[in-house]
């Protein structure tokens, strides 16, 4: 056995002797190195590999403490959301739990310098309520409105479908110029045909520019006076058939390829809003209208739950507190929550299960599941207790839910 085996006295010493917490002041960051006295530590500063991740240090020492900073922010902060969430606790009582931790990150590599400052820190950015008592610093954790995060949510997702729309548009309007610019070449003449230009005058010519707009009179015998046309004559077939051939060679010029790709641009954009039209259902503004009903099962679809347990987790609706907001008891463990229905998911039963029909003219009909097509994204469902009972509806998915009372 060697003398530096696991089972060698001196290796079990050193084992009992490191666990637990050490001195603080003999911990390396950089190395993830605990050292039990100030002679161990003095050594392992003079180590080459202490050394080489001080010249790491050296190269940006303002982003290592950062990102120190960070991780040890957002580690004390998941702490107070594990084991305070709603309590008003003492400063000193929650550090010394999060250095319980022998691997924690420690405040002397991060840019607060003692405890007190990062508190301040923690109420200056608004994440905990801070207040100084005789007995020192307490501490509690502010908890986020789910409705405000919801109406974030919504905000955030608005502003991307208008900043993309705006995009769309500006990529079709640059792809029209590139294509009119391309066009607009190839219906320019050839290189040595004659450009027009600005008029110049000789500047050694003072004589002012005259424009004279005269008719040639026609000759007639001297000492007669001349003789006036009749006046039908100005309204003559001839004359009309003078200023129909005159006008025909302007309406019928060709058209170039310039204004025919501007036409073609004019009747797809006219095409297109044609068929937006026609595609817009009846019931427009889906998610603006109310579609939860009684007795049906639903998923809780809200991040904010997450921590709770309750997200992609099921529900009945037991009744209905607003036009969009219903009383929810979840499946698993009976808990009773109040859910907005942007939050909620429909949940379709197996072929054969019972539904509830949520949008359309047979809103609040119950229907049979006969099958769903997953490349449309349809169900299709067949009416039992209406009017139109037997007949088979093709519907989205979010059109019908499940019964509570099916299988």
């Amino acid at each position: 056995m060697g003398k530096n085996d696991f089972l060698t006295p001196k290796a079990i010493s050193n084992r009992i002797k490191s666990k637990g917490l050490q001195k603080l002041r003999f911990f390396c960051q950089m190395c993830q190195k605990q050292c039990r006295d100030e002679n161990g530590f003095k050594c392992h500063l003079n180590s080459e590999s202490h050394k080489r991740q001080m010249e790491i240090f050296g190269q940006n020492a303002d982003r290592v403490i950062a990102g120190y900073s960070e991780e040890f922010e957002a580690d004390f902060m998941e702490l107070m959301r594990r084991s305070h969430p709603r309590a008003r606790v003492a400063a000193k009582n929650v550090y010394n739990e999060f250095i319980a931790d022998k691997y924690h990150v420690h405040m002397n590599s991060t840019k607060w310098y003692t405890l007190t400052e990062f508190v301040k820190y923690l109420g200056k950015t608004g994440k905990c309520r801070v207040d100084e008592t005789p007995k020192g610093w307490f501490i509690s954790l502010i908890q986020a409105d789910p409705l405000e995060e919801i109406g974030k949510d919504r905000k955030a997702k608005r502003d991307r479908a208008e900043r993309d729309e705006e995009q769309r548009r500006k990529a079709d309007i640059e792809a029209q110029i590139e294509r009119a610019q391309k066009y607009a070449r190839v219906d320019e003449g050839p290189a040595d045909m004659p450009q027009g230009g600005e008029l110049q005058r000789d500047e050694a010519d003072g004589q002012p520019l005259k424009i004279a707009l005269t008719t040639a009179a026609p000759d007639r015998p001297h000492g007669k006076p001349p003789i006036a046309p009749k006046l039908s004559s100005a309204f003559s077939s001839d004359a009309r058939a003078t200023l129909q051939s005159q006008s025909e060679p302007v309406a019928s010029r060709p058209k170039s390829k310039l204004e025919q790709l501007m036409e073609i641009d004019k009747m797809n954009e006219k095409h297109k809003a044609i068929r937006a039209a026609a595609s817009v259902p009846a019931n427009t503004g889906r998610k603006d209208e109310p579609w939860l009903a009684e007795g049906i099962i639903v998923k809780v679809m809200s991040k904010a739950l997450k921590e709770s347990g309750y997200y992609k987790g099921k529900g009945i609706v037991n009744k209905l507190l607003k036009r969009f907001v219903a009383e929810i008891s979840m499946l698993d463990g009976g808990d009773v929550l109040q859910v907005d229905q942007a939050e909620l998911e429909t949940v379709l039963p197996q072929p054969g299960g019972t539904v509830c029909v949520l949008q359309g003219p047979y809103r609040g009909c119950q229907a049979s599941m006969v099958g769903i097509v997953e490349e449309h994204y349809k169900a299709n469902v067949r009416l039992i207790n209406c009017k139109q009972a037997g007949k088979v509806l093709s519907t989205d998915y979010e059109d019908v839910c499940k019964v509570a009372s099916s299988s």
